[in-house]
């Protein structure tokens, strides 16, 4: 696929729609109390009468689909971006490199994805249990104290995108995340934890 400025940012604005039907999706699970794994049929094996069963079944198929959709469109945009960001493409894509891989660097990790909860903004991002995060935004292992400094780039950040790189299976990988209010806890809905490698 050969990638211009406006077909990444075509692939952006599809991500986005994805990820408000994604959460209408997730809106309709949490309303029936239920998530991806709950049986619907009681004990005696007939349809559960406190759930509408098939709106909870057609929400979750359609929540399986367009995950791996979310995921597609993610890679997508990052060979889009690593492409039109090369030295020989327009520099202009990104200004303000809210979505531009870093340098090509190897960044220490400081901190691990101990948890995520389904639904959340880490999870519509692609953020997994897990993962070691090597850069939140302007945090990486060369001025990290503690997850203060990843909470400050929250606060400051609420519905707008952070480039989060994670390390993942020995894979980098970058990822974008939109700090928000949503139906559970806290802006991110993902649980981190400070890491330090053990051959230090």
């Amino acid at each position: 696929m050969i990638y211009t400025r406006e077909s990444v940012m075509g692939l952006v604005q599809e991500k986005e729609k994805v990820e408000q039907t994604l959460k209408e999706l997730w809106d309709v699970l949490k309303s029936n109390n239920v998530g991806l794994s709950e049986s619907l049929i009681d004990s005696e094996g007939y349809p559960r009468s406190d759930i509408d069963v098939y709106q909870v079944r057609h929400a979750r198929h359609q929540i399986k689909c367009l995950q791996n959709d979310h995921t597609a469109l993610l890679r997508r945009i990052e060979e889009g971006l690593a492409v039109m960001l090369s030295p020989s493409a327009s520099p202009n894509l990104d200004p303000n490199g809210t979505n531009a891989p870093p340098p090509p660097q190897n960044f220490e990790p400081f901190a691990k994805v101990d948890h995520v909860m389904p639904g959340s903004p880490a999870n519509m991002a692609g953020l997994q249990e897990g993962d070691l995060l090597s850069k939140f935004g302007s945090v990486t292992a060369e001025n990290f104290c503690n997850l203060t400094n990843v909470a400050a780039v929250v606060q400051h950040s609420v519905n707008s995108a952070i480039q989060v790189r994670v390390q993942r299976g020995g894979d980098s990988i970058t990822l974008s995340l939109t700090p928000r209010q949503w139906s559970g806890r806290g802006l991110l809905g993902c649980n981190l934890l400070p890491y330090e490698r053990l051959d230090r």
